[in-house]
């Protein structure tokens, strides 16, 4: 919402009586945007190529091009979770050993990233969440957890735990809207096909509000204006795109395809296209997949990473 004052409206009772001048604030909306979507480019932060590497891929949205290696987390690692602000990318917790850093990087220069604080857990295979003011990591291995935890954007600091999925598991995907968080599928175990919404206005729990069309794991994760989406995942491997809307409280539907079934990628969102990363088909992939936000239609295939891989965390600018 942004306002605006006309100091110079006028109240005439006549064609030239004016009695008085008055300050007037007009309204305007504006749509928007969920914290998660991007307008420049998408990031694909460490994995297992293999060994585990440090790497800071990244892809601009404007054209179908391959990534370019643009820095290094301060440890390499997989299976970890990627959040973003409006001026940074983050990745946080993941395995080798298993860790609780949280590690920023700058979306305006390419640059290493610099370690700003810890998860209140250390784990991996954890999903992330990205408020316009605070990143969140939620679920996550060693032990299987249902923590969400939040860290703060403004400043350099720890996470603290705010509150709890209505299940533990890990190797979820995540979602975000303007308003919540959404951690959907894992393993509990078993595998579940729940779809769990938190909020960022307030610390609370999450609620289960729907159900995947498919019980799941290792999928990736990705976010319009409207709706969240889950890509790929196992087992069975699968191609699976599906799409859950942010507006009501329902199941997810089956809206398309990538261009090859494969589970532990990367998701990234740009205003009008979800991104796919990497992955283990398998073998290992780098394929850079994008589907469109504004039809139901399957996926294309329109880049590499520096490297094959699969495990990483996405982030977008």
């Amino acid at each position: 919402m942004a306002g605006y004052k006309n100091k110079n409206a006028k109240i005439l009772t006549g064609s030239n009586d004016v009695i008085g001048a008055l300050d007037s604030t007009v309204s305007i909306s504006f749509p928007t945007p969920p914290p998660m979507a991007g307008t420049v480019a998408g990031y694909t932060s460490s994995g297992i190529a293999p060994p585990e590497v440090n790497t800071i891929d990244k892809f601009p949205f404007a054209t179908d091009v391959n990534a370019t290696d643009v820095g290094d987390l301060t440890q390499a690692r997989y299976a970890s979770a990627g959040q973003s602000s409006s001026e940074s990318g983050y990745t946080s917790g993941g395995n080798t050993p298993t860790t609780n850093i949280i590690d920023k990087f700058p979306f305006a220069t390419d640059a290493n990233a610099t370690d700003v604080g810890d998860l209140t857990v250390a784990r991996f295979r954890v999903v992330g969440q990205s408020s316009s003011e605070s990143g969140y990591s939620s679920g996550g291995l060693s032990p299987t957890t249902d923590i969400i935890d939040k860290f703060p954007f403004a400043t350099d600091a720890n996470a603290t735990d705010v509150g709890d999925l209505t299940q533990a598991r890990y190797g979820a995907a995540g979602q975000s809207s303007s308003e919540n968080g959404y951690s959907s599928g894992g393993f509990a175990p078993p595998l579940v096909n729940t779809i769990d919404k938190f909020p960022f206005a307030a610390d609370a729990n999450a609620t289960d509000v729907g159900d995947l069309t498919q019980a799941r794991q290792y999928a990736a994760g990705q976010s319009s204006t409207v709706s969240g989406y889950t890509s790929g995942g196992t087992p069975p491997i699968t191609n699976t795109i599906e799409k859950f809307p942010f507006a009501t409280d329902v199941n997810a539907t089956d809206v398309g395809d990538l261009t090859q079934a494969r589970a532990e990628a990367a998701g990234q969102s740009s205003i009008e296209n979800g991104y796919s990363s990497g992955g283990n088909a398998p073998p290992s992939v780098n394929t850079i997949d994008k589907f469109p936000f504004a039809t139901d239609a399957n996926a294309t295939d329109v880049g590499d990473l520096t490297q094959a891989r699969y495990g990483p965390a996405g982030q977008q600018d």
